[in-house]
Parts: C-alpha cells; structure tokens; sequence
C-alpha cells in the first residue's frame, strides 16, 4: 500500500478510536450494554485511549484476524446476554443528584446518591455487574431476600427527648453533636430474630449512615441483617428516596420489601408488604402479627401471587 493511503488509513482508524471511546464514555451510565460492546471493541482493536494507534496487520496475519473477527462477534453477544441489571423504565426520570431535604421533618439525610461504575469487557469475558449486594452467603442459598425499612417500621427516633427511649445515639452533623432518641417498635426482637431464621436479611433505609449504623449495631444483636445500604444506595426520583430492588442483584422474584413508605418501592410494588407507620403506640403488634405469614411466604416459590391476594385484601 503506498504511503499515503497507509497513512489515510492510519488517520481513520485513530478517529474512529477515539469515537468509540468517547461512545463508551458517554453510555457508561445510561446504556450499560452498549458500553461493554464499545469496550470489547476497544479492546478487541488492541486500543485504549492512553495507547498509541493500531498497526495495520500483514496478509501473514489473515489467518489471525479471522479469528479475532469471530471472537469480537461472541463478546459481543456475550454483553447482551450477561449483563442482568434492570433499570427503572423510562418514564421514571430519576435525577443524579437530590436536593438536601429532611424527610417527615425529623433526621436529615445525606444529599448524594451512589453512582455505580459499570464494568467494562476485558477481552472475552464479560464481568457480572457491580450490585449494591455481595454474594449470597452460602448459609442463605435457597432463602428469598427481605428488604427491611429502619425508621417508622423497626423504630422511631427523635432530636426531641424521649423520656423511654431504648437508645440514645450521638450524631455529628455540621460539626455539632447530637443527641438522637430512638425507641424500638414492639416485638422487633421477636420479628428480627424469626426473619433472620427464614431469609437473608438487609437492612435499606433512607437514612443516613452516621446515624442509623449504630442503630442497627444496638438494635441487631443477632447479626440478622447479612448487608446494610443507606442513603447513597437510594435512586431520587420525583422528590423521593427510591429503593430499587433491581439494583440488589437478587432475583426479583424472591425479593421482599417491608416498608411504612410507598413511595420507597414505587419502582417494585409487587414485591412489597406494607407496614403501617409506628412511632410511639406500645400495644402495635403489626410486626408479631406478620411472624406467621413469613413463615408462609419462605415457602413459596414465587413470592408474587401471595403477595397480590396480600394487595387485594
């Protein structure tokens, strides 16, 4: 090939590069399968940004870039079929980043939601994505997933005293320490302890990290809760903290949410039991009542038809 069309080709080759490398960047976040395609490719091409541009390759090598066209064709495929995340459909039009706000007028929450990086392709091995939970214990193979809400499901807490509470936990905010009251809602030992039994347990909740792991430390003395995911793990969505059981990595069918707050499984009702908001009543008995239809629900292979004759009653 005569040099200038060695060099025109050595010009488009980088420009294209680079086009499909600004293409991985920008679908990083929104298109995750299309990013991993772009990202094989790259790879693929023997090309990343921080290296120099491709060699044209000799009529020795044809034997060689049959194959390799052959292999970018299975990555390919590979990153459609692998990648499991379900994203909120697009009429959720969930935002970056939420304004500060206090929710119910009572503790104030962080103001940033977690960004999740999205793993790319090495060579020909597609990569699980990064979900907000690790790997099941090996203790809880074959147990369905309960989400459990903190605030005005399992407790209520307080900046005013409260003359019975159960604990009092210290929360640094804006370099002065507070004095945060909390009270236990009845039964929680009993539920906590029988849901540990029956399911891997995480404790969400739109809460702030500083306060509410210390309050799970007081409040889980039986180690129930396997993973704990706070504010950052939420999705702000149309001025609300949204708890997105698809980001988990656990199959949806076999994911239960228990929450005072709808607009916390907005995304996934079908996957909720309600609760009804505690705050200071000593004769509730909600979370001793619901012991008995757990016990039901862990038997079940699909948690959803249970859950609907729940919703239609």
């Amino acid at each position: 090939m005569p040099n200038s069309q060695q060099s025109l080709a050595l010009e488009l080759n980088t420009v294209l590069l680079t086009l499909i490398s600004r293409l991985a960047a920008l679908t990083a976040l929104h298109c995750p399968r299309l990013h991993c395609w772009c990202s094989s490719l790259l790879a693929y091409r023997g090309d990343r940004p921080d290296r120099a541009s491709l060699k044209p390759v000799s009529q020795s090598n044809s034997h060689l870039k049959k194959q390799r066209s052959r292999s970018i064709f299975s990555t390919f495929f590979c990153c459609f079929r692998n990648y499991n995340v379900e994203p909120p459909s697009s009429n959720n039009n969930t935002s970056a980043l939420p304004p500060p706000v206090e929710e119910n007028g009572s503790l104030p929450k962080c103001d940033q939601v977690q960004v999740i990086p999205i793993p790319s392709c090495i060579g020909l091995i597609c990569p699980p994505a990064k979900y907000l939970l690790p790997e099941m214990n090996i203790s809880d193979y074959g147990k369905k997933c309960v989400v459990i809400d903190l605030d005005e499901t399992l407790v209520h807490s307080s900046f005013k005293p409260i003359s019975n509470a159960d604990f009092i936990v210290p929360v640094e905010i804006d370099g002065t320490v507070h004095q945060v009251y909390v009270l236990k809602r009845p039964h929680v030992d009993e539920f906590l302890q029988k849901m540990g039994e029956l399911f891997e347990c995480v404790l969400f909740t739109a809460s702030l990290a500083k306060y509410a792991d210390p309050v799970a430390d007081l409040l889980d003395q039986w180690g129930v809760f396997r993973a704990r995911l706070f504010r950052e793990s939420c999705v702000f969505h149309r001025g609300n903290y949204v708890k997105d059981l698809s980001r988990l990595g656990r199959e949806l069918s076999k994911v239960i949410i228990v929450d005072n707050s709808p607009a916390s499984y907005i995304f996934h009702p079908e996957n909720a039991v309600p609760v009804q908001s505690w705050f200071d009543d000593m004769t509730d008995t909600e979370l001793l009542d619901l012991i008995p239809f757990f016990e039901g629900l862990s038997k079940e292979e699909d948690v959803y038809s249970v859950l609907q004759n729940l919703r239609g009653r």
